[in-house]
């Protein structure tokens, strides 16, 4: 069970009159609130002023469950039944989420996955050592802005920074107008800046790939080695998954943190409209193209492109922008029944073509 001092208030776990008005139907059923604080395959922790307890989807949830997207997720607001401390309880509803942080479930399928639910901030950590990677750095953005979360960079390690002020330049250059918090979680220094940047009854979440130090920034923040840790290789520099289940956890003297295992693989699940944040710099530039459905390649009269072609815009950071428009356009046509379709019919004349062709020879 998450670990909790004595019994916490609504207002102590980010409820607030937005939520309460959502959940007035259910009050009127009889229901109590309480928010997910972990997942697992038999059912959910859950926390309320009555304290944790063990919480399992009613009947009535099932059949109201259409895909995994559904499922009540670490920081969700459910409707309740049996809330004592300890106990156990029946999940009923889930409240309309207000935030969420997701992206595409790995392999072929075109689904959602959602880590996370009801998010004020999400701190995106990155390691100042060989973990360190724009790219990476890029798509959590992009992921934040699609979940309408407010994004903070966490650069962590910075104490094995061999360059920091150049390493500050190229994250300001990706993330401008982002709040960035510099610190390493393995001295203590500048830890309490993360305390202080999530008041109480604000949740936020730590994502970050593994070996970041995420564990370990935890454990300062709650004065205690609860999170298991690990060494980074030395082979490669990449760390190894320490923790395994996302859990909302009350910091004490700030709001809750939720901890979320290392992640591998960041597809993205968003719209094309959800790189304008993160892509000011790109977006401002192509208002200067010639042609309004400019794709910033090989058009003529294309700002973006000139702007690289000046040095006023990074070339990996254009290359990045474009990669990632064609991921979410392929995402797009994948989860729209009508161009999934004619999608499949065109590889499927590819594939014909292709087998002509050594007739033809």
């Amino acid at each position: 069970m998450p670990s909790a001092a004595g019994s916490m208030n609504l207002t102590d776990l980010g409820w607030d009159a937005g939520f309460a008005e959502a959940f007035a139907p259910f009050e009127a059923e009889g229901f109590e609130p309480a928010r997910v604080a972990a997942r697992h395959r038999t059912g959910f922790e859950l926390l309320s002023p009555s304290g944790p307890s063990f919480g399992e989807l009613s009947g009535r949830l099932h059949h109201l469950v259409h895909s995994a997207a559904d499922m009540p997720v670490v920081g969700d607001w459910v409707a309740a039944s049996g809330l004592v401390r300890e106990g156990s309880a029946s999940i009923h509803d889930l409240l309309p989420r207000r935030t969420r942080f997701s992206r595409k479930v790995a392999g072929e399928r075109s689904e959602e996955q959602v880590l996370a639910a009801n998010l004020d901030r999400v701190f995106v950590v990155s390691g100042l050592d060989r973990e360190f990677n724009l790219r990476r750095l890029e798509r959590f953005l992009v992921l934040a802005a699609a979940g309408g979360i407010e994004p903070v960079v966490v650069l962590n390690k910075v104490d094995l920074a061999e360059d920091l002020p150049a390493r500050l330049a190229e994250v300001a250059g990706i993330a401008p107008g982002v709040e960035l918090l510099l610190m390493s979680a393995r001295t203590g220094e500048g830890v309490e800046t993360l305390r202080s940047a999530l008041p109480a009854g604000r949740t936020g979440a730590l994502i970050g790939s593994s070996g970041v130090g995420k564990s370990t920034l935890i454990n300062r923040l709650l004065g205690q080695d609860r999170q298991s840790t690990g060494e980074v290789r030395a082979s490669d520099g990449r760390g190894r998954h320490i923790t395994s289940v996302r859990e909302l956890l009350p910091i004490p003297g700030a709001g809750l943190l939720i901890d979320n295992p290392g992640l591998r693989e960041v597809q993205l699940w968003a719209g094309e409209e959800d790189l304008a944040a993160p892509f000011t710099d790109v977006i401002e530039l192509a208002a200067g193209c010639r042609f309004r459905d400019c794709r910033h390649d090989t058009e003529p009269g294309c700002a973006v492109v000139a702007a690289v072609t000046e040095g006023r815009l990074e070339a990996a950071r254009l290359e990045s922008y474009r990669k990632l428009q064609k991921e979410i356009a392929f995402q797009e046509r994948r989860r729209d029944p009508i161009l999934k379709d004619k999608e499949e019919k065109r590889i499927a004349r590819l594939i014909k073509q292709f087998k002509k062709f050594p007739k033809q020879r």
